[in-house]
């Protein structure tokens, strides 16, 4: 995320704007010597995510707003990206696809763009406390995971991205009939600092699930980790 030129953003990077894991009751973990996860918290997570996905419904609406309830453009809050920016290659870009999928690959923004859009007004909440509400528009991940055949039984997804950040979701989450791959930002072209050119809008989630600059979806049975989720942050991340 760039912010204006020769100006340092007023956050720290997404890698380094916590220099532990937040004292949530859901992230359940701390660290120990040597910046390892108290096993017996981890165990604490481990369980607060089983939890999670037993009472994770995937019928269950996130509330939409009006326009007139949106943040304005102006206030689109950019998080956590500092001096450096993602190297892509935004005219060249593709999507790679691969795991548990009838149609690996990579796909291009056209061959994306060709899915139904879906224009939604969606809260996005960051761990750090603060939440907004872009308009996003986009395509439901549902209908780009049917379009390259994604096993409808795998559970979960992973996720890497051009600024080397990585997460994950399990498959219900993913399958949400409001969880996006978005490209574009209040009738626009999502800008490179909000994630061009393509990311997440999952509003089920804490927003560091809401992944930007999506270079590659894996489908696997293989429980995958995340950058802060490797730290010690909630794996599932539920609202």
């Amino acid at each position: 995320m760039n912010p204006e030129n020769g100006k340092k953003s007023l956050f720290a990077s997404r890698r380094s704007f916590l220099a532990v894991p937040p004292a949530l009751f859901l992230a359940g973990c701390r660290f120990a010597s040597g910046g390892k996860v108290d096993s017996t918290l981890k165990g604490f997570q481990r369980f607060n995510d089983w939890i999670q996905a037993k009472v994770f419904d995937p019928k269950k609406m996130a509330q939409e707003y009006s326009d007139e309830e949106l943040t304005p453009e102006d206030g689109f809050r950019v998080n956590g990206y500092d001096t450096d920016e993602p190297d892509m290659d935004i005219p060249h870009w593709r999507l790679i696809v691969d795991g548990l999928v009838q149609k690996p690959g990579e796909y291009s923004m056209e061959e994306i763009t060709k899915l139904p859009k879906y224009v939604k007004n969606l809260r996005h909440c960051c761990v750090e406390g603060w939440s907004m509400i872009p308009k996003w528009g986009g395509v439901l991940m549902k209908d780009f995971l049917d379009m390259v055949g994604a096993d409808p039984k795998a559970r979960y997804i992973a996720a890497e991205c051009g600024d080397d950040y990585y997460t994950a979701w399990d498959m219900p989450s993913a399958m949400h009939s409001q969880t996006l791959l978005a490209y574009e930002a209040y009738g626009k072209p999502l800008e490179l600092e909000h994630g061009a050119p393509l990311r997440v809008v999952m509003p089920v989630k804490l927003g560091y699930k809401s992944a930007k600059w999506i270079t590659r979806l894996t489908i696997t049975n293989e429980k995958p980790g995340g950058y802060w989720e490797d730290q010690g942050y909630d794996w599932f991340a539920g609202l």
